[in-house]
């Protein structure tokens, strides 16, 4: 491994540089941006993340599109919507996530806010002083999908650690939810999850950049490798390690256009 605290002052250096508003219009935390209402930042930015592979372009189009067809008001819509207001999302797909998977999940949020005040309390379940990641992915994975309604095809766009995944979508989710700080960038509108417990959601461009750093020994790419790469965040700050995204992501990101 390079040097730590190298990488320390290097990383955080790049924290700061992209960690700004300029940068909400071009990424998928925009969507939840355009709301003020708790439940509608949760619901929005669920959704964005969830959608979030692919162009970007096409993952805020699409968000966009989505917030539309709930008349710009999603918690409104999740909580009072009539069969009738269903009939206009039957024409929705991205990707491999089409209107049989929205029908789901409007149900699914529908009965968990009918319950709790929070989509945060759907990430605490069975937790006991201590909040653990791979156990509140594992538990929110069966929490969501455990529905005789859930198809099989409904239940791949929720990812869980037992099964190998990276979990990167539900961990940028977990960081724009919990993280808070100046730049106002991450919501911190969740305060009962501690910014020390989350990862780093990682994908492609995160490996490339963690690679070249030395950061990960493992090969594969998988729930393992998560937790090898955030460990290291952690040694460089402990309180949050998840601001690293933002260099890792960035850093990959910028070195594709130059």
């Amino acid at each position: 491994m390079d040097d730590i605290l190298a990488i320390k002052e290097k990383f955080d250096f790049y924290v700061d540089l992209y960690n700004r508003n300029k940068f909400i219009s071009n990424d998928p935390i925009g969507i939840p941006h355009r709301f003020q209402l708790k439940q509608d930042i949760e619901i929005a930015g669920f959704f964005a993340a969830i959608f979030a592979w692919g162009q970007r372009v096409t993952i805020i189009s699409k968000a966009n599109e989505l917030m539309a067809l709930m008349g710009d008001d999603p918690y409104h819509f999740i909580i009072n919507h009539t069969d009738k207001d269903l009939m206009h999302l039957t024409t929705f797909v991205h990707r491999t996530f089409n209107s049989t998977d929205l029908l789901f999940f409007i149900k699914k949020l529908k009965d968990h806010y009918l319950l709790f005040d929070s989509l945060e309390d759907a990430f605490l379940l069975d937790q006991g002083d201590r909040f653990e990641m791979t156990t509140s992915l594992n538990n929110f994975y069966t929490y969501f999908t455990d529905d005789p309604l859930c198809l099989q095809r409904t239940k791949k766009h929720i990812a869980n650690p037992q099964n190998g995944s990276t979990c990167k979508r539900l961990l940028m989710y977990l960081r724009w939810m919990v993280r808070k700080d100046d730049h106002n960038v991450d919501f911190g509108i969740w305060q009962r999850i501690p910014m020390s417990a989350l990862m780093i959601p990682y994908d492609v461009h995160v490996d490339r950049i963690a690679r070249q750093h030395s950061l990960i020994t493992r090969t594969q790419k998988d729930w393992k490798t998560v937790v090898e790469l955030s460990d290291i965040c952690k040694l460089m700050d402990p309180i949050d390690p998840a601001k690293y995204d933002f260099a890792l992501f960035g850093l990959s990101v910028n070195l594709e256009h130059k």
